[in-house]
């Protein structure tokens, strides 16, 4: 006769092969990376309960299902109604670098269009960005709506503030969303303010342990402003006092930020509808947000949000049909350079084919583990010739892709896991020589100021220092 303790002894472990049994399966038909799948069925039998517990809290990406539920219930059909034709006849009647491959990837990948009568202005330092910023807010006549990563409450976030205030009491519809994480880098908390003056404004996705917000993942990295759906501002520059050169500041930005014009910007719109609608609920449409776009310029734009949602994995395959495609330059700018093993060989293979390809990464990184890290896949892209070059400080922010001054990438993305992987992000494909020009322009300008890497320099560092990156290396995915 079985005494009570083996009966519950045999049926919790009866429950434990059954649980890890169903969170098997559920890993192996839904993770796509192969070290990922081995990582969680490992842990799962190796750790009874815990394991399955700890994957059905973290493993299981709800984020990605409730992303795509949320674009599908979206009503675009009054955004698609005001977008002319022309606007699309545009790139159709167009002969696009790389043979029309490039856009037909991105087409494939976001369901978006190709946009022509764009016009795109970069904006160098915080001065020119935010002052166009908020002379937009001042002038606005029916909305806004902001989304930044950080949003500090310091002398340049009051501004914003004031002037978010100034709109909201003359009629303007305001909507504020800020990362959580980035929402804690001041004291007081800028969204304490904006709620207190009335403002609408949301955190994206609390985070449970404040001590760890540094490095929690799937954060909201985009840089969005949209003024009655018509004129955007996007890019890389979050909103703090560092971005003003002329600013006393502990820790000095440079950065670059984008005005936007023309249909592009419904582009920018719906991507912070739906990160507005996966927070709060609220679907937002219709007129008041969405303004018939009129012709601007002649850039072709298409927006390319990226994310651990609906649109999983989007930019990677971009940039990575663009090194692909490549036939005479690459000009890579980031502040983190963790890329994985496919975006490093793209770039070698691109070095071998001949492609001009360069590399620009902060001579000081305001995150020095990251900086310890970046050590190796610079050096395995030295190996092969391609070009690495250190920006003079202050911090460069800086996030661009240029191929060929044919295309460009600009947006909130790094080349790192994070961006890559984990976070949710804004970026634009632009096809348009001058604003090529203009940008390999400013490039230029960063590498003739700043210092060339060698190997030899890489390799001349003390013992210590390479047993240090090397360790960090490992920690890659995480950082």
């Amino acid at each position: 006769m079985i005494d009570n303790w083996t009966f519950w002894a045999i049926v919790v472990a009866v429950f434990d092969i059954a649980i890890a049994f169903a969170t098997t399966m559920h890993a192996v038909l839904h993770k796509r990376e192969t070290q990922s799948v081995i990582g969680w069925v490992g842990l799962i039998w190796l750790s009874p309960l815990l394991g399955s517990l700890l994957y059905c809290a973290f493993g299981v990406n709800r984020i990605q299902r409730k992303g795509g539920r949320i674009l599908r219930s979206m009503d675009l059909q009054f955004r698609d109604a005001i977008i002319s034709g022309q606007f699309m006849d545009d790139a159709a009647n167009r002969e696009l670098p790389f043979g029309g491959k490039l856009a037909g990837v991105a087409a494939h990948l976001t369901g978006k269009a190709l946009l022509g009568g764009n016009s795109v202005t970069p904006l160098v330092g915080g001065e020119l960005a935010y002052h166009l910023m908020l002379q937009a807010i001042e002038e606005a006549e029916k909305s806004v709506t902001l989304c930044s990563y950080i949003f500090d409450y310091d002398e340049a976030g009051r501004k914003f503030v004031d002037a978010l205030e100034r709109a909201q009491q003359r009629g303007v519809s305001v909507k504020v969303l800020i990362d959580d994480v980035g929402s804690r880098y001041s004291k007081p908390r800028t969204t304490t303010e904006l709620k207190r003056r009335g403002v609408q404004v949301e955190t994206f996705l609390p985070t449970l342990v404040p001590a760890l917000t540094m490095y929690a993942n799937l954060r909201n990295h985009r840089k969005m402003m949209v003024v009655d759906g018509r004129l955007g501002f996007t890019g890389g520059m979050n909103i703090r006092e560092g971005c003003y050169s002329d600013f006393p500041s502990a820790h000095p930005i440079q950065d670059i930020h984008f005005r936007v014009t023309g249909p592009v910007v419904t582009h920018i719109q719906e991507t912070f509808l739906a990160d507005w609608a996966f927070v709060t609920g609220e679907e937002l449409q219709g007129p008041l947000w969405f303004t018939p776009p009129e012709r601007c310029g002649d850039v072709l734009a298409r927006g390319i949000p990226d994310g651990p949602d609906a649109n999983f994995d989007h930019l990677r395959l971009i940039i990575l049909a663009s090194l692909g495609l490549a036939q005479k330059r690459i000009d890579v700018v980031t502040p983190y350079f963790l890329p994985d093993d496919t975006l490093i060989q793209g770039l070698i293979l691109a070095a071998m084919r001949g492609v001009r390809v360069r590399v620009v990464v902060p001579r000081k990184n305001n995150l020095r583990f990251v900086q310890w890290a970046s050590s190796d896949p610079i050096s395995r892209i030295l190996e092969q010739g391609c070009e690495v070059y250190e920006s003079d400080p202050p911090f460069d922010h800086t996030k661009l892709l240029l191929v060929d001054e044919e295309w460009s990438l600009i947006g909130s993305s790094n080349w790192d896991p994070r961006s890559l992987r984990l976070n949710f992000e804004f970026n634009i494909e632009c096809y348009d020589q001058d604003l090529s020009h203009d940008l390999t322009m400013l490039i230029d300008k960063k590498v003739e100021n700043g210092e060339r890497m060698t190997l030899d320099r890489l390799k001349a560092r003390p013992l210590y220092a390479r047993v240090r990156d090397g360790v960090v290396r490992m920690a890659i995915p995480y950082l």
